[in-house]
């Protein structure tokens, strides 16, 4: 597909449900933290304790993730993020059941096991539909209603949680996103099921030669120190700011929630100026890696900022790190499109995600242990800035040129879909 040629109706239908689809998927995993200093006093938890169920969702969403990525190669993506939209939303809604510390740990693990489908779908449908200068915007779309959905969750969730309680909040949200699921049969699975590609998994490059290629362990170790900043914010600040800055639920919800809005605005931003660089003649090396190099640092600077300064200022470097944050995340979703190439994407991604997110087990972990054994969250705050700046690292130097990885068998010739389809 020319960028030149406009997208088909039912492909911009499909990137408006990716969004919709990941807006969900950031409420459902965070909103346990969101409500965390309730849950906290109602099962009488520590800090270590709280840490473990934070974590638990990584516990299958990372690992799970090498097979997810053959099973999109190989089944198409369509019919693999339906599966894992229904449980994970089930998850959600049997959450506000759960009557013991253990029942809440299984629904983690099953929110983690449903939710390990949704990156691996969103790179293969972007690498095989959308050409370089137009995946800086499509993933924008899809990155910044990451972050819009923990805004969601910690702003209106917040508030909904403050006047009527945690579970009614859990159990109405998690059976009204079931509706989700009709526009996709209607507008998406269809299209992308009649269209999609042949299977790619036959010549295409094998795990083997994937697990072998140098870029891919450069994105993987950028993408987990971005992560280990991302799950540290998304995990702790919540109750970092009702504990420790004295904040209330309804002002940590507007606390968080314009920090998480930021973010979004700015991925927006960010990936519409790489599009237009790339398309303008800016080679994607150092489009991409500018905005990856640069966000990572001034994050950092951020999260510096949010732990040794007032509460006043506090709150301004928070919001800052947040839009930082949006220049790295669009680019994070759209590097490894490149690198792989339609034949690899859901395999790539599915590697990538699943070690990259191993941060996801242990921010949280680590954070709540460090808390019971110091009082202070200082050093998870450095920790996560150090991070940070290795990110940057990572990007500039470990992953080389952003471009398609010349495998050793070619995959087959890539069909396009015209515009009247």
């Amino acid at each position: 597909m020319s960028s030149r040629v406009a997208m088909p109706r039912w492909l911009v239908a499909t990137t408006v449900l990716l969004s919709v689809s990941v807006f969900i998927n950031y409420i459902d995993r965070g909103n346990l933290a969101t409500a965390a200093p309730l849950i906290k006093d109602e099962f009488h938890l520590s800090a270590t304790q709280l840490g473990f169920l934070l974590t638990a969702f990584f516990v299958t969403y990372a690992p799970v993730q090498l097979g997810v990525g053959w099973l999109v190669d190989r089944y198409g993506p369509e019919r693999i993020l339906l599966t894992g939209f229904a449980l994970w939303s089930a998850a959600t809604a049997f959450t506000g059941l759960a009557q013991s510390f253990v029942a809440l740990l299984v629904l983690r693990l099953l929110l983690g096991l449903g939710e390990s489908v949704a990156f691996p779908c969103y790179a293969k449908i972007l690498a095989r539909w959308f050409p370089e200068d137009r995946r800086g915007r499509a993933s924008a779309a899809i990155m910044a209603c990451m972050a819009l959905g923990p805004a969601f969750g910690t702003f209106a969730g917040g508030l909904l949680i403050a006047a009527y309680g945690w579970r009614p909040f859990f159990i109405g949200f998690g059976l009204v996103t079931f509706l989700w699921i009709v526009p996709w049969m209607r507008y998406a699975h269809r299209h992308l099921s009649h269209a999609r590609e042949p299977d790619y998994t036959a010549d295409g490059p094998t795990y083997g030669e994937i697990v072998r290629s140098r870029p891919l362990w450069g994105a993987t170790a950028g993408q987990f120190c971005n992560n280990y900043v991302w799950y540290f914010v998304l995990s702790w600040i919540p109750y970092y700011l009702v504990h420790v800055r004295n904040r209330s639920i309804a002002e940590m919800a507007t606390i968080a929630g314009i920090a998480y809005i930021t973010m979004a605005v700015a991925t927006f931003i960010f990936g519409a100026v790489g599009d237009r660089w790339i398309a303008a003649g800016g080679h994607p090396t150092l489009v991409r890696k500018t905005f990856l190099c640069a966000g990572s640092v001034l994050a950092a600077v951020g999260i510096c900022g949010c732990v040794t300064s007032s509460t006043e200022y506090s709150i301004a470097f928070l919001i800052f790190a947040g839009f930082s944050s949006g220049m790295v995340s669009p680019n994070i979703l759209a590097v490894p499109q490149t690198l792989a190439g339609p034949a690899a994407a859901g395999r790539w991604v599915g590697v990538q995600n699943a070690f990259a997110n191993f941060a996801g087990i242990i921010a949280p972990a680590l954070t709540g242990f460090i808390v019971d054994k110091t009082g202070s969250f200082t050093i998870p705050f450095f920790i996560a800035a150090a991070l940070s700046l290795l990110a940057a690292f990572s990007w500039l130097v470990l992953v080389g040129p952003i471009k398609q990885v010349s495998w050793r068998r070619a995959p087959a010739k890539e069909i396009l879909v015209p515009s009247h389809v």
